[in-house]
């Protein structure tokens, strides 16, 4: 049995009151949804009642704390993940009113015009938002005084040229689309869409990586010694 006390982490006190079974049972991927969301709320101005669209959302964790703890409306928009099991999950855990499961593709979204007051991604707005067209798209969702907000695997720097021989056994094509949070902001910064508030990589963010994968993948020795991974965020 796994310790709760590998859930637990004292920069993230919301995310320490969750249940850490509930929580293994809930991972879409490879990330802590919980305590990435609540890391990248620290710097989004969520206020109750906000309607917030939350984009890959996986089995809507971070949808469900973030109404839990701010109060908001969320749209847990997914379209890997059932919006039907999302819809179970969600009844469990007491938040139907407040947590809305759709199952959509993150380029065709069936939202309004500027329908929402933030827009937040957890570890997965490199698999499509590297396009330079997509941020143009997104933006569309969000009212003019809103927010965009992502936070994911990344690099601390940019790769130039082959990956390190360190990384060999691990890097895979797909992996290009991982970036810093210096490219993150200059990939949005250069449209004139957004205003780039913040784009930073989490203090020790890896070692939070590193130690969490060694809870969920105890078998995955290539990641383990491979510990690359960091948090960014960028907001507008």
């Amino acid at each position: 049995m796994i310790s709760a006390v590998r859930f637990v982490a004292e920069r993230f006190p919301r995310s320490a009151k969750y249940n850490p079974d509930w929580a293994l049972a809930s991972i879409s991927g490879s990330a802590n949804a919980l305590w990435m969301s609540e890391w990248l709320a620290s710097v989004l101005g969520l206020q109750p009642g906000m309607r917030v669209l939350d984009l890959g959302c996986g089995r809507a964790v971070s949808s469900i704390f973030l109404h839990r703890e701010y109060s908001l409306q969320a749209s847990a928009t997914d379209l890997w993940f059932s919006a039907s099991e999302n819809l179970r999950r969600i009844q469990d855990a007491g938040v139907k009113n407040g947590v809305f499961p759709i199952h959509a593709d993150a380029r065709s979204l069936p939202f309004a015009t500027e329908f929402f007051d933030a827009v937040v991604c957890i570890d997965c707005f490199p698999y499509f938002g590297t396009d330079d067209l997509y941020l143009n798209y997104l933006a569309r969702f969000v009212k003019a005084s809103g927010q965009v907000g992502i936070a994911g695997a990344g690099l601390t720097r940019e790769i130039e040229g082959s990956p390190p021989q360190h990384l060999g056994a691990w890097w895979t094509q797909d992996l290009w689309c991982l970036h810093s949070a210096d490219w993150w902001r200059r990939h949005w910064e250069r449209t004139g869409i957004l205003d780039v508030e913040v784009a930073d990589t989490m203090p020790d963010g890896w070692k939070l990586w590193l130690e969490w994968h060694k809870v969920i993948a105890p078998e995955n020795q290539v990641e383990h010694c491979c510990p690359v991974n960091v948090l960014l965020t960028s907001d507008n």
